[in-house]
């Protein structure tokens, strides 16, 4: 791996992943992504072992949910988040993407000591969707929530939002009536 010089000694690589709570296991666990997912863990370890031998490290990064177009087309995942940023916004302590790797990097990766683990090597940053208080929360709103009061019970609205700014709609940096010329732009 080191032959080609192309890694420095010290090498760090960083997998993300994603666990989420029992409701999205069936998917996120047990089914085919699962899968995938447990033969991340295999690889990250092998990995580490290479890269150990010069003092580097693989890691693996547990990252709370977000909003994305494979996340977005699974089922059951919609709802949970829409209902989990609702309680995590509530609770003044949802993340965006960039915030998070923030938090990975400052807090969790390079804290001044050794990387914060879990007792499988991986660093967790879902610890503030899985507080036990955000899910209870979490729970109890998804055995209420229906057809007539999911709006009220979740954040609906963002999470259509966040999935539309995907593809660049929604934007309020963006003025979407300003007339683009098209024979200016590079192809």
């Amino acid at each position: 791996m080191h032959d080609g010089g192309a890694l420095a000694d010290d090498a760090i690589t960083v997998a993300f992943s994603y666990i989420g709570p029992e409701v999205t296991h069936a998917i996120y666990k047990d089914g085919t992504i699962g899968r995938g997912k447990a033969d991340l863990e295999v690889k990250s370890k092998e990995i580490n072992e290479m890269l150990g031998r010069t003092g580097g490290k693989s890691y693996i990064s547990m990252n709370k949910a977000v909003v994305t177009q494979a996340s977005s087309a699974i089922p059951v995942v919609p709802l949970y988040m829409s209902l989990l940023f609702k309680v995590m916004n509530e609770k003044g302590m949802n993340e965006s993407c960039v915030e998070q790797m923030h938090r990975l990097f400052s807090e969790k990766l390079y804290n001044g000591g050794m990387a914060a683990v879990d007792g499988a090597g991986r660093i967790r940053l879902d610890d503030l969707e899985m507080r036990e208080d955000v899910q209870g929360e979490v729970s109890r709103l998804w055995e209420v929530a229906d057809t007539a009061n999911i709006y009220e019970l979740s954040d609906l609205a963002w999470f259509r939002s966040e999935f539309f700014k995907l593809f660049g709609f929604e934007r309020s940096d963006i003025d979407y009536d300003a007339d683009v010329d098209l024979e200016g732009m590079l192809w």
